[in-house]
């Protein structure tokens, strides 16, 4: 069955018939929402499941959101970052290629960038200061 069919299907199902999905698509019980509420959520799921579910950056804010740890802003096109480590002041672009550049190299991270100047495993977006401690709430 087609993710659109098995969608619009959803939408003549029962509330008790709802939840009995919900359950054998998730393997747990259908959180206590409206029937309009979980419709929602069994179409989110179906779509997820049918494109090989979320990003991973996606995953990773929705992660940290639910956490309430920390948040951080992603690496955009143009932005400038710098730090000074031992005594050395390192500058990151990205570029608008979307493409970091250190030390007239290109980086696939800023993790990688991040363990090439301190020589162990750093969290590039930690080393940076664009991962953020979030606020108590």
């Amino acid at each position: 069955m087609e993710v659109a069919d098995t969608i619009a299907e959803i939408a003549t199902l029962s509330s008790d018939v709802l939840r009995e999905h919900w359950q054998r698509l998730v393997g747990a019980p259908a959180p206590r929402v409206s029937p309009k509420m979980l419709r929602l959520a069994l179409a989110w799921e179906i779509q997820a499941r049918a494109s090989a579910g979320l990003a991973r950056s996606v995953s990773q804010t929705l992660d940290q959101l639910g956490r309430g740890q920390t948040r951080t802003q992603a690496a955009a096109p143009g932005m400038r970052l710098v730090r000074e480590w031992q005594g050395r002041v390192h500058v990151v672009t990205v570029g608008e290629d979307q493409v970091i550049r250190w030390d007239e190299r290109e980086w696939r991270s800023l993790s990688e960038v991040a363990r090439a100047i301190t020589g162990t495993r750093w969290s590039g977006p930690a080393f940076f200061g664009i991962r953020k401690k979030a606020l108590a709430a």
